[in-house]
């Protein structure tokens, strides 16, 4: 259970003020259908994460022990300084209202907007170092609904009251420990 809690925990906390967080924000606002958001953010996730993780996996295979634990502990402080730079979104998208259109929205948007993320990043970092794999993948997906799911509930009503500078940097700390604790083993 230690790569679920700790895929859980990082990818929740570096999720706080992410752009696929204010993602959420955006399509909770302008849809108001959080339960049919809430299903595309999880399905997205899955798919999105699955590959980074079987990926992170895939390459802890083909280097040594001792460098894959360097490269996580350098990846860990990568995630951990990205953390700190706030996230933009365009928000010139639009998408149909309904049910399914708005389902496929947020599949499409979500996994697009997690392609080289720092989530995504971390995904993999965590699938190369952790396993079982489906636990990273499970928790790093719960990591995404923690942050996410409550921010289509709240919809843009409460986005400006989140303190994203402050979640960015506990963020980046708890990578930034994982990284000195991964490298010194």
């Amino acid at each position: 259970m230690n790569a679920f809690v700790i895929s859980t925990a990082s990818v929740a906390l570096a999720e706080f003020g992410d752009k696929t967080q204010l993602l959420a924000l955006v399509l909770a606002a302008k849809y108001r259908r959080p339960w049919v958001i809430a299903l595309g953010i999880l399905l997205a996730t899955l798919a999105n994460h699955a590959l980074a993780g079987a990926f992170g996996a895939l390459v802890a295979q083909w280097f040594a022990p001792q460098t894959l634990r360097w490269l996580v502990a350098a990846s860990f402080l990568a995630v951990a300084a990205w953390t700190l730079i706030p996230d933009k979104i365009d928000e010139s998208g639009s998408a149909p209202r309904r049910g399914n259109g708005v389902l496929l929205a947020t599949i499409i948007a979500f996994f697009l907007a997690e392609i080289g993320d720092k989530t995504q990043i971390a995904t993999a970092v965590l699938g190369a170092q952790y396993h079982p794999l489906w636990q990273v993948i499970a928790g790093t997906t719960c990591g995404m609904l923690i942050a996410d799911v409550p921010a289509v509930w709240l919809g843009a009503r409460f986005a400006h009251a989140l303190p994203l500078r402050a979640t960015r940097l506990v963020a980046a700390t708890l990578f930034a420990a994982l990284a000195l604790w991964i490298a010194l083993g």
